[in-house]
């Protein structure tokens, strides 16, 4: 299967998952227990991922597999609903949260990770509302980036990463952002040598 590749933050489509029209959160409730990454005395690299439904989860474990790095759930405090998820409702949970952007979603245990000894964080999540869900600036913001390379990745059913990238990088003007990508379907030796190209 091939890799939806992106330049810097692309503008490459695929309309596999999450969401096929403008508000779509298909990536809906599930929530499984969290891996809290381990320390040793070298630096390396984690696989951070909010996902909903699972869709997100199964590609960052096949990110973290290929490029042998640990794995953190960015969990909510509170499970995403599918009525939470309904973005033609006006007043569910994801469209509130979207609609307001200094909403900061309550994370569990309060999102915070242990960043000492690794150098590079991806971070992935569904696209909603053609960006990435404010929890992904809750846990940003429980966690010190300083002196990491944050590099996003995404899984849409027809947006691509580019607003997301942007969106990113401007809240957060002071941290380093890799090269953002749309990860609908999992190419070994694309993810390795994009991997290998962060710095």
């Amino acid at each position: 299967m091939a890799l939806a590749a992106l330049i810097g933050c692309g503008t490459a489509q695929n309309k596999n998952e999450n969401d096929a029209s403008a508000g779509s959160t298909t990536d809906e409730a599930t929530v499984t227990e969290q891996e809290q990454p381990q320390n040793n005395n070298t630096m390396k690299t984690l696989v951070t991922y909010f996902s909903a439904s699972g869709v997100t989860r199964e590609t960052a474990k096949q990110l973290a597999d290929i490029i042998g790095a640990d794995l953190y759930e960015i969990t909510p405090e509170t499970p995403y609903t599918e009525a939470d998820l309904d973005w033609r409702d006006k007043q569910s949970r994801s469209t509130l949260e979207m609609n307001d952007k200094s909403s900061r979603p309550a994370l569990k245990d309060g999102g915070k990770v242990d960043l000492t000894n690794y150098d590079v964080v991806y971070v992935g999540f569904p696209i909603w509302w053609y960006t990435a869900p404010t929890i992904i600036n809750t846990f940003i913001e429980a966690n010190d980036f300083t002196g990491k390379t944050i590099v996003p990745f995404a899984t849409s059913g027809g947006s691509n990463i580019k607003k997301s990238c942007e969106d990113l990088q401007a809240a957060y003007p002071d941290y380093k952002f890799g090269e953002g990508r749309l990860l609908n379907s999992i190419d070994k030796a694309e993810i390795e040598a994009w991997a290998a190209a962060v710095k």
